[in-house]
């Protein structure tokens, strides 16, 4: 093999193997009656109308005073949007739609336990609710804008209230996903500087009452040896009124919410009108190693950005049920659960439990009840359901208009079940692409004008402008059969600020890459790095293939984990498939890959032999797998993604590290025993 054969591609590029599917085109009566049915809102939001068609979306909401100054480059990359403009998030969630809206139901809260009735919140009911807590915050604990509060709550309505009570203020707030330990959460409250931690005694998950009041404990007392003091603990309780956590309260330090809630009966706040530059909440990031980004996202732009994009993404109209199968404590939930559809007064759904329990028909069944007309939710939760319950979705009588997918990009044979199955072959797919950072979508299509692609998150959403560089900054053309590193050409409302406290990272990890010019104040010169492959079809739609770090290299053949995946899933009996590199002397990398099977069939090595031919039919012999290991189940985290990096040291034969928090640690040992 000569060296020209062997590297193939630079760093960044990926030489993409797979066909691009074919579209589906959305019904006539889903466009007669979608939100955004205008093909010139493309044009209206092109680079030559860059930055002043944001002003559609921020027109969408009450400002206290308008802003001067549309977007100010003046700290170049962190960009201030609206600025001069004051405005409440708490106020345009909720006061504003009271007039004609009040007895609109805001929340419906589904609990986990069958046995318990669905809980239904009125506008006016969110009102009463989040102006009692917010003089609580004020006067009991002595918040006040600009503060940080770090939340560390499960999936009730309680979590939702919080948030808004801190808006209101203008107080900032940290939700740490439920899931996560109190390590984890100690680790959050150090970095914001927080001295109130917001908690719930217990919640159900798997239908178990899960003590979540000892994480608090945990929490305050690591915070503190980091010289963090948390004053205040606050704890709603799952049932009001009694403990369901053994967990002691601290005397002087522990409040029970509803004990002190008592002194605060119809109390009003007026909403504090803040500056729209005026950071609204923290959302940490964990990267593998070090420690977590506290991404800060504004008030005014980030609002403006999810109101716009769950009008026209989502498609939410006033008389829908809109059901997004997220955690609140991931940007998804903050966004598409709370913030974007409570600002249009959408009536947005909150499950509390896992969506298989107590069985795959479960979240079929929320839809039927509820009447939910607007799904969201991961790919990790589709292939759940569909390798648990692929013919669930049937016994229903549920009708959805629309389902979005996002986390990750999924699978056109998981696109297709989700399409045929759960959207019974009637409803819209958006297949979205954006991040944390980005506070909202970047790719989507736009559900009456852009038809959908299996496997394909679809075009630039309006206003932002994807670019695909190589290692040396040279633009990768549309069609060129090549992926690279997908950045965004400007900056748009829904990006984060800067990491908290640490602006020098901001700039390393998202502008440095491929900036023009340090010294510039000028957009043009600061793409945003998005960290994540990418390859742009001929149509200008953007095929998402996992984060750079991801790629296998086999013989400089720079592989993207998802086209792997994908081509595995091809294969009728696959339910789901991880592929994570495995070091080798000749090729540096080969691909290994675990495959958990449907409900029904059985491991064998004509199995085995069949899902690596498919790799070696879809996409070439140089996407072979070393081996392909059929597992029981994936190793998995609490919110159902797969754990790559475990799987990775145990083909590499490397220490797994800590898999106690996984949802199923047992599996590690069985895959463990089978790799040896």
């Amino acid at each position: 093999m000569t060296e020209k054969e062997i590297v193939e591609t630079s760093e960044a590029e990926i030489a993409v193997h797979w066909q691009e599917e074919d579209y589906y085109h959305p019904s006539p009566q889903f466009i007669a009656q979608a939100n955004m049915t205008d093909p010139s809102i493309y044009q209206r939001f092109s680079l030559d109308n860059f930055p002043n068609c944001f002003k559609e979306y921020a027109d969408m909401l009450d400002w206290y005073e308008y802003w001067h100054t549309m977007l100010d480059t003046s700290d170049a990359p962190c960009w201030k949007w609206f600025v001069g403009g004051k405005i409440n998030a708490s106020y345009n969630c909720i006061d504003r739609h009271l007039a004609k809206n009040k007895n609109k139901t805001a929340i419906h809260f589904v609990p986990e336990p069958i046995e318990e009735k669905y809980e239904h919140i009125t506008y006016q009911d969110l009102f009463v609710r989040v102006n009692e807590f917010a003089a609580l915050l004020r006067d009991f604990c002595g918040l006040k804008a600009g503060d940080r509060v770090t939340l560390h709550m499960p999936m009730v309505p309680e979590l939702p209230i919080t948030m808004l009570a801190c808006a209101r203020l203008g107080v900032i707030h940290s939700q740490v996903f439920g899931g996560f330990s109190g390590t984890a959460c100690a680790d959050r409250i150090i970095d914001s500087g927080s001295h109130v931690l917001i908690t719930m005694d217990a919640y159900y998950r798997s239908g178990s009452l899960i003590d979540h009041k000892k994480n608090a404990d945990v929490a305050v007392e690591h915070a503190a040896k980091a010289g963090q003091k948390v004053d205040k603990v606050l704890v709603w309780q799952r049932y009001p009124g009694k403990n369901s956590s053994p967990t002691t309260m601290v005397e002087g330090r522990d409040y029970f919410v509803n004990g002190v809630l008592k002194d605060f009966y119809g109390a009003r706040v007026e909403p504090v009108p803040m500056p729209a530059e005026a950071p609204l909440f923290l959302m940490y990031t964990s990267g593998t190693t070090g420690k977590p980004k506290g991404c800060q996202h504004s008030t005014g732009g980030y609002l403006a950005y999810v109101a716009g994009t769950s009008k026209y993404v989502q498609d939410i109209h006033p008389e829908d049920v809109y059901w997004c199968m997220a955690d609140i404590g991931w940007i998804t939930g903050h966004s598409y659960i709370v913030y974007g559809p409570l600002a249009i007064c959408a009536s947005s759904v909150i499950y509390e439990g896992v969506p298989t329990f107590p069985d795959a028909g479960r979240p079929w069944r929320i839809a039927q009840d509820l009447d939910v007309n607007i799904f969201h939710t991961a790919p990790t939760a589709i292939r759940a359901l569909r390798k648990i319950g692929p013919d669930e979705p049937a016994k229903y009588n549920y009708h959805f208009k629309h389902m979005t997918t996002v986390g990750e990009p999924i699978e056109p044979e998981v696109w297709k079940w989700y399409h045929k199955e759960v959207g019974k072959g009637e409803a819209i797919i958006v297949d979205t692409w954006w991040q944390t950072e980005t506070g909202g979508f970047l790719c989507s299509t736009l559900p009456a004008l852009t038809p959908m692609k299996p496997g394909s998150a679809g075009p630039g959403m309006p206003g932002i402008h994807p670019i695909i560089f190589d290692e040396d900054g040279n633009i990768l053309p549309q069609g060129a059969g090549k992926a690279g590193n997908i950045c965004i050409q400007n900056p748009w409302p829904g990006a984060f600020q800067t990491i908290w406290g640490d602006r020098n990272r901001f700039v390393t990890n998202y502008y440095a890459r491929y900036c023009k010019n340090p010294d510039s104040k000028d957009w043009r010169d600061w793409p945003y790095l998005t960290g994540d492959a990418a390859v742009e079809a001929k149509d200008g739609y953007y095929r998402i293939l996992g984060r750079i770090d991801d790629v296998i290299n086999v013989s400089g053949h720079r592989l993207g984990t998802k086209e792997i995946e994908s081509a595995a899933l091809v294969v009728p009996e696959v339910a789901e498939a991880a592929v994570v590199p495995v070091a080798h002397e000749i090729k540096g990398r080969e691909p290994d890959l675990y495959i958990a099977l449907k409900p029904g069939f059985s491991a064998s090595d004509a199995l085995a032999k069949k899902i690596s031919d498919a790799i070696c039919n879809e996409i070439g012999k140089i996407a072979k797998p070393r081996k392909v290991w059929i597992v029981r189940d994936m190793p998995k985290t609490r919110s159902g993604k797969i754990m790559r990096r475990v799987l990775g040291a145990i083909s590499n034969r490397k220490d797994v590290g800590d898999v106690t928090t996984l949802a199923n640690p047992d599996v590690v040992e069985e895959i463990q025993q089978m790799v040896k």
